[in-house]
């Protein structure tokens, strides 16, 4: 998210169907990971992935789950498009998207919530999903808010996992999981996917919860048109404060990013079980 967002804003993840962003050029997808055993898969850089049960090697087959990259990398090239107004889904309307935040070095969040979004792609095809993003490498900008959200009740998704990065106070650290404020029948549930992610970021990423926004990592929002707009569960998770040095630093680490994903894999597989 961009910088002030902290104060009243989140961002979502989605992917069409199952979306999933993710956006460093240098990451490419291993094509060649093989099942270790009943238990597990490797993943991009090699480590492997707890898959629960034996029975359970493609935990996730046929399910359909929408990956949402947060923002989009070609968003600065089309300010005009941007910022045309859309529905918020809460009685007012709001940018169609926005260019997001960057660490103090200039590492943009839409380079990383892509980066993060492709690597949880290939995981969760490993585990027998049917993965989707809101955008692809080629999406030229956008798409707007309400179009990400379109994309994962098109789909009937069993979840919308959408992937950002905060840009709260320097002085601030730590992750934060929004989730929709508002009343809807996808409300409770949403609260489940939520719990979910955070406890598994919490302990997969070693990442703090959030130090200067939210509740034990968890943060109702009624002005987030993805979660406002969704029919199926929802969250948005802000995966770090880039504009914190420490947080910063991890988020540029391919290593960390990789185990965001692999603890997004753990949490869908928790919350579908």
């Amino acid at each position: 998210m961009r910088a002030g967002k902290y104060a009243a804003h989140s961002v979502l993840l989605l992917v069409p169907t199952l979306a999933v962003l993710a956006a460093c050029g240098s990451y490419s997808t291993h094509n060649g990971a093989k099942q270790q055993s009943a238990e597990s898969t490797t993943s991009a850089n090699g480590a492997t992935t707890d898959l629960g049960h034996p029975k359970a090697a493609r935990p996730l087959e046929g399910l359909i789950i929408v990956v949402n990259p947060g923002h989009n990398r070609g968003n600065v090239a089309h300010s005009n498009e941007i910022k045309q107004l859309v529905d918020a889904g809460n009685g007012t309307k709001k940018a169609c998207d926005t260019t997001g935040t960057q660490t103090n070095d200039g590492y943009q969040e839409a380079d990383f919530t892509w980066d993060v979004s492709q690597r949880l792609v290939a995981l969760l095809t490993a585990a027998g999903a049917r993965a989707k993003t809101t955008l692809t490498a080629d999406t030229p900008w956008g798409p707007c808010v309400n179009q990400r959200a379109a994309v994962g009740n098109n789909a009937q998704a069993a979840a919308v996992i959408s992937i950002h990065g905060d840009g709260g106070p320097a002085g601030g650290s730590g992750f934060h999981v929004l989730e929709p404020g508002l009343d809807s029948p996808i409300k409770a549930r949403s609260h489940q996917l939520a719990v979910a992610v955070r406890d598994a970021y919490l302990t997969g990423t070693g990442m703090r919860t959030a130090d200067y926004i939210g509740r034990d990592g968890l943060n109702l929002r009624t002005d987030m048109a993805g979660l406002n707009l969704s029919k199926v569960p929802t969250m948005i998770l802000e995966s770090g404060n880039m504009r914190n040095a420490a947080d910063a630093a991890r988020m540029k680490d391919p290593s960390f990013r990789q185990k965001e994903a692999e603890s997004l894999v753990r949490a869908l597989q928790r919350f579908l079980q």
